[in-house]
């Protein structure tokens, strides 16, 4: 593939005609109170791959969690209402297996023609899944001549579905994780400079291995969100009663001592007596901040410093959000950035729910170069790690098993 050095086959390189293919995709969708889908955002990301194989007259077996079920069937957690709207999507009947494995699997499997789609009923309705149960593993690959993994936003996970069934298949890349991996391989690989990393989000241990990662890589690392409060302490800054990870600021002082200038933190804040919406709220210094206030939001001269940079970049990261963005007015310095990625003409990768849903709710999703469908799994890409998902897949250089 193209970008980190990842040289994994994708469908396009093997024969799939005729043939039954398992796919496991991320429909890990949200659902509305009237049991439909709430955002078809993860469905619509793999249509290019399931047309792929629709054209080529395979059989398709799609694969997925939903929700967190306990290993146990739970009709809250059916993929019925995922298997109506990707029927809708593709404009034909999806139909839906009652289980993943076992006989009432096999027979959905064994009834379908060339061209047709089926959905397998959830992954964790079984425990097996999460526990990557060689024999639960076993049981999805003898429903398929092939295995594509199109899930990115599990790739992550050491689980049946996503490592598991790729020893006993023929493992490929869909086109959503070729396009996942070229897109992230290329910003630690070659990225254009100056290199600019957002970094938000709640907790400095989350992402304390992409900071140090991107350390070796970025010119500039941009720090909002909870995670900023701890190396605002590490500066011997008052932060109120702000979330700190006490046990994290020594760690957060190597890392401001390390980085010098290419470490950037907020230089005024939001701040609040409580976290609430209408709550009571200012803007002060970031080295002002009073005992029994809250920092919710990098300030508006942070902001502006923040654009500056990233309206110089040649390449942007942005994982996480700036400020308590679930609570308004405190998703300012958010949609700031937000509106600052898609004004950019850096390439410009984002990557985490909150981010991916600022740009959503500001009408700019479409303006930024990709858009990762995989929070967590982005977060341990940019740290270096090898996913297992992707670990499972064949290399270019070897030849097709089976």
């Amino acid at each position: 593939m193209a970008g980190g050095g990842l040289r994994k086959k994708t469908v396009a390189d093997v024969d799939v005609r005729a043939k039954r293919v398992l796919v496991r995709v991320d429909f890990n969708v949200p659902l509305d109170p009237a049991g439909g889908v709430a955002d078809d955002t993860r469905i619509v990301a793999a249509l290019p791959t399931i047309r792929y194989l629709v054209e080529r007259r395979a059989r398709v077996v799609l694969a997925s969690h939903l929700g967190r079920p306990k290993g146990q069937p739970d009709p809250k957690y059916s993929l019925a209402p995922v298997a109506r709207r990707l029927g809708e999507l593709l404009g034909g009947p999806v139909a839906l297996a009652p289980d993943c494995v076992g006989p009432a699997a096999a027979a959905a499997v064994d009834g379908l023609k060339p061209g047709g789609v089926l959905l397998l009923e959830n992954l964790r309705f079984h425990a097996e899944e999460e526990k990557n149960d060689r024999d639960f593993a076993r049981g999805l690959a003898a429903l398929a001549d092939l295995y594509v993994n199109d899930a990115f936003g599990t790739a992550h996970r050491a689980h049946a579905s996503t490592a598991g069934v790729a020893a006993f298949l023929p493992a490929v890349a869909g086109f959503l994780m070729e396009r996942e991996i070229a897109a992230l391989g290329r910003v630690l690989a070659d990225p254009a400079r100056p290199f600019v990393a957002v970094l938000g989000g709640a907790k400095v241990s989350d992402k304390v291995g992409v900071i140090k990662n991107l350390l070796r890589l970025a010119d500039t690392l941009l720090l909002g969100g909870g995670m900023a409060n701890t190396f605002l302490r590490a500066l011997g800054l008052e932060t109120g009663t702000s979330l700190v990870e006490a046990e994290r600021v020594s760690e957060a002082a190597a890392l401001l001592k390390e980085a010098g200038r290419r470490l950037v933190l907020p230089v005024d804040v939001v701040i609040a007596e409580t976290i609430a919406p209408g709550a009571a709220h200012r803007v002060v210094a970031a080295a002002e901040v009073p005992a029994g206030w809250a920092i919710a939001d990098i300030g508006p001269r942070t902001q502006g410093v923040y654009a500056a940079a990233i309206a110089n970049a040649g390449t942007v990261v942005w994982n996480g959000p700036l400020g308590v963005f679930e609570v308004p007015p405190f998703d300012a310095g958010t949609r700031a950035v937000a509106q600052s990625c898609a004004a950019s003409r850096a390439m410009t990768v984002v990557g985490g729910g909150d981010s991916a849903a600022a740009l959503e709710a500001a009408g700019l999703a479409g303006r930024v170069t990709h858009l990762s469908t995989g929070g967590g799994a982005s977060l341990e890409f940019l740290e270096g790690r090898e996913l297992p998902g992707v670990a499972a897949l064949l290399d270019r250089a070897t030849p097709e098993a089976g």
